[in-house]
């Protein structure tokens, strides 16, 4: 099976090339670190399988899609760093997806999956019109919150996620059934979920605002928060004011 890789990293590129060596199978063709050197390397070599990066500079994996025609392309695995808004895109369209860093485990059911699909003689056409159509779709209101834990992509809906909670290195996003602990930071999950109603509340919390039941002071003039399940969340005084004029117009008092 002839291979190109394609990631704007060196080392990443250096990586998967040497977890390739393992398979007696596997021909690397070449190594292209830009999108543009891509469309030209697939147009030239013609490989049968083609690891493709989704963020690169001057030219993302779609746009080397795009550029090559669907029709044209190679089977295709797409790489990630973990891009939440594609994940489910790619698990529904492409071959096959890996998160980087990229595990041995998961390459080898990639290739095993690659393997299957040239002997049945099937090519990648309409799996990617399928991707790139969509990926130009807009965005939809009810977008799931996409989380990684242990080799699982877990796709959550906005409204069954009632808080999350640092944890040291990690947080824990709670659900109505069950909990998940992911390694990743508030910032970062502050960032992806501000917009689908979450707020900041304590620097180690963030709550869904429908999932709020109450707000209660104490004597000593700090605030809980009660949510419809009953847990009790601290609210920090320098996220008050931010929390209720997301919930009502005015202030707190005090």
């Amino acid at each position: 099976m002839k291979v190109l890789i394609v990631d704007d990293e060196l080392l990443a590129r250096e990586g998967l090339d040497l977890m390739l060596a393992e398979f007696p199978d596997i021909e690397i063709v070449g190594q292209c670190g830009d999108g543009q050197e891509a469309v030209e390397s697939i147009r030239k070599l013609q490989p049968d399988l083609v690891f493709l990066d989704i963020n690169m500079p001057g030219g993302s994996g779609f746009d080397v899609v795009q550029a090559v025609g669907a029709a044209a392309m190679p089977l295709t695995v797409f790489l990630t760093a973990y891009d939440e808004f594609a994940v489910e895109a790619f698990r529904i369209n492409a071959l096959d997806y890996l998160l980087k860093p990229v595990s041995s485990e998961r390459l080898a059911d990639s290739l095993a999956r690659a393997r299957q699909v040239l002997a049945q003689d099937k090519t990648m056409e309409t799996r990617l019109q399928g991707l790139l159509a969509h990926m130009t779709q807009e965005p939809r209101d009810d977008d799931r919150v996409v989380i990684r834990v242990d080799g699982h992509v877990y796709f959550l809906k906005p409204e069954d996620i009632s808080h999350i909670q640092a944890d040291g290195d990690y947080v824990t996003v709670f659900t109505r059934d069950r909990s998940h602990l992911v390694r990743d930071t508030m910032k970062n999950m502050e960032d992806k979920l501000s917009s689908l109603g979450f707020q900041r509340i304590h620097r180690s919390s963030i709550v869904n605002l429908d999932a709020i039941g109450e707000l209660v002071c104490n004597d000593n003039g700090e605030y809980d928060v009660i949510l419809h399940d009953d847990t009790v969340l601290k609210l920090s005084r320098s996220y008050r004011d931010a929390l209720y004029a997301r919930m009502a117009r005015g202030s707190l008092p005090g």
